[in-house]
C-alpha cells in the first residue's frame, strides 16, 4: 500500500487518524493507544511514510496492533505465555568453563537474580549446564503474577524483550527500572558476544542480532513511552 493521506492527527481517544478517518488495526479495531507519548510516537511513524508502507518501519505501530487485537481480548493467557520462561530462564544456566565466561556470566547475571530474589521474595535455582533444574513453584507463581499485572500495551512490549534474551527476570528487571536497556541487553546477548569474541561473528549471524536489536530496541521504547506518560498522567492527576 502507498501513502495516500496527508495529515496525520490524533483524536480525542489518542486513536491515529489519517486526513480525519481512523487507522484501524488488522482485527479492525481503531489504533488507539493508552497514552499521550505513545500516540504521538506512532502517529510519528505514520508522518514518516515514503511512498509505500514499509511495516519494518513502523515497530510501535506493530507492536500497537499486536496489543489490541493479540493481547487484549485474554492479557492473562498472553502473560501465562510469557511466564512460562522463567521455568528455563537463561540467567539461572551457567558455563561451567572457561574461567572467564563462568566469571562474566556471574557478573552480569547474578544482580539480576538477586534483586529477582529480594524484589519477589523468592528461592531461584541455578545450574551448570544445560540440563534442565526445576525452579519452586512459589517462585513460578510470584514471576507468573508480577508479568500478569501488566496492562495488554505492557506485555505486548515486554514480549520480544522476553523472548528474545530468553529471560523473564531480565525483562521485570529492565520494566521496574532496576537495570537499563543496555544492560539488560548485554545480560542477555552475552553467550554470543563471547563467542563472537572468540571465533569471529559470520555476516548471517550480524544480520540476525542486528534484527533482534531492532526489536528489542522497539518492545524498549514501547514501554519506556507507555510508563513515563502513565507516571506523569498520574502525577497530574493526583
Amino acid at each position: 500500500m502507498k501513502r495516500f493521506w496527508t495529515h496525520v492527527t490524533l483524536d480525542h481517544n489518542r486513536a491515529v487518524q489519517l486526513d480525519g478517518k481512523p487507522v484501524r488495526t488488522p482485527g479492525r479495531v481503531p489504533l488507539a493507544l493508552p497514552t499521550a507519548a505513545l500516540a504521538e510516537a506512532v502517529a510519528e511513524e505514520w508522518r514518516a511514510v515514503k511512498g509505500e508502507i514499509n511495516p519494518l518501519a513502523m515497530p510501535l505501530t506493530g507492536l500497537a496492533n499486536a496489543a489490541i487485537d493479540r493481547v487484549g481480548p485474554d492479557p492473562a493467557l498472553f502473560a501465562r505465555g510469557l511466564a512460562t520462561y522463567a521455568e528455563s530462564d537463561l540467567l539461572c544456566y551457567r558455563a561451567d568453563a572457561p574461567e572467564d565466561l563462568v566469571a562474566r556470566q556471574a557478573a552480569a547475571w547474578d544482580p539480576l537474580l538477586d534483586w529477582a530474589r529480594a524484589r519477589y521474595d523468592v528461592q531461584i535455582e541455578v545450574a551448570t549446564g544445560i540440563l534442565h533444574r526445576a525452579q519452586p513453584v512459589a517462585t513460578l507463581t510470584r514471576l507468573g503474577t508480577a508479568i500478569a499485572a501488566r496492562n495488554a500495551f505492557a506485555l505486548a512490549a515486554l514480549s520480544p524483550i522476553v523472548t528474545i534474551g530468553g529471560s523473564l527476570i531480565a525483562a521485570l528487571a529492565l520494566a521496574e527500572g532496576a537495570a537499563s536497556a543496555e544492560q539488560t541487553w548485554d545480560a542477555v546477548t552475552l553467550d554470543e558476544d563471547y563467542q563472537a569474541e572468540r571465533w569471529g561473528r559470520d555476516p548471517l549471524a550480524a544480520a540476525g542480532i542486528a534484527a533482534r536489536r531492532r526489536d528489542f530496541d522497539a518492545g524498549v521504547r514501547f514501554l519506556t513511552l507507555g510508563q513515563a506518560a502513565d507516571e506523569a498522567d498520574h502525577a497530574t492527576l493526583s
